[in-house]
């Protein structure tokens, strides 16, 4: 509810002002380099952590990176069963196994979990990251080859946040108070940024590209709210992580379509418009299933 109504007033908010691409960049640039980073170091200065705590960070990145993996997998397949002759079959892939972990899923995790769900909620988000650069490029590229530059592109604001924040938190360095409570400050700002942020897409969304890939965009929704959480909870279920892990993984894993869709797109010659539409209205269609989803799965499975 919270979510939707923040959603709300961002697309209110998009009508006084034009939502143009240096607006797009300036809220891409807050959330990215300020917010973003800000819950990250919050998260670990306001976490004690032990070495057996960075045995389960090694864990959580490892399980983003597979069920990403089984996501793109399952898009794939569901693409070449339903459209064997579709030239979309790698963007229908992508986004069917990437996940919104950023914007949403580490505010969202903070809500619900606290600073500790926060934290594993930035290494998921990392995990995500690194399928993105590395995979997700390597699947868009016509020449599959990995370079320099694509490993350039996984150096930004939050992964290098998480990099500090965890060396800070492993040598026992904590900085001075007033620069803790202001990272507690910034990371205020995310989960309202991203949702205006979200709504001022959903304003400025043209009719045309809805009709022009909504065909097709069915697959990614669901299996990635739908088809992939279920699955993940099932598998999480069995193993013996802590119940505030599993339950971070489970709700990582039904966010919506990632928000950078269609930049990625548009930076490798993939479908754009595509990646726009599926990610607006797998946010929309994400307000309901993922309380739903949550429902579900505490009802079937030990959650």
């Amino acid at each position: 509810m919270l979510i939707a109504m923040l959603i709300f007033i961002g697309a209110i908010i998009s009508k006084t002002f034009p939502f143009n691409n240096d607006t797009r960049q300036m809220f891409m640039s807050l959330i990215i380099n300020i917010a973003m980073p800000s819950i990250i170091l919050s998260s670990i200065f306001n976490v004690e952590i032990t070495k057996d705590s960075f045995k389960l960070i090694v864990i959580v990145f490892v399980i983003s990176i597979g069920i990403n993996l089984v996501g793109i997998a399952l898009g794939s397949l569901f693409a070449r069963i339903f459209y064997p002759k579709s030239t979309k079959k790698v963007e229908i892939a992508i986004l069917s196994g990437l996940g919104n972990t950023g914007f949403i899923g580490i505010p969202l995790c903070l809500v619900l979990l606290g600073p500790e769900g926060a934290l594993f909620a930035a290494i998921f988000d990392a995990g995500v990251d690194f399928t993105i650069w590395t995979v997700g490029v390597f699947l868009l590229q016509e020449e599959k080859k990995f370079n320099f530059s694509m490993f350039k592109s996984m150096i930004n604001v939050p992964m290098l946040a998480i990099i500090f924040g965890l060396f800070s938190a492993y040598i026992s360095f904590k900085p001075p108070i007033i620069f803790i409570d202001l990272f507690d400050r910034l990371a205020a700002l995310a989960v309202p940024l991203a949702m205006f942020y979200i709504g001022a897409i959903v304003m400025t969304l043209q009719r045309s590209k809805v009709n022009n890939s909504s065909s097709k965009i069915w697959i990614p929704i669901s299996v990635k709210l739908i088809i992939l959480p279920i699955f993940v909870a099932i598998i999480v279920n069995f193993t013996r992580l802590e119940t505030f892990i599993v339950q971070t993984i489970i709700i990582q894993s039904m966010m919506p379509t990632l928000t950078l869709a269609s930049i990625l797109f548009a930076k490798y010659s993939g479908d754009e418009d595509m990646g726009a539409v599926t990610t607006v209205v797998s946010t929309i269609a994400a307000l309901l299933t993922i309380p739903l989803m949550l429902y579900v799965i505490d009802l079937f499975i030990a959650f």
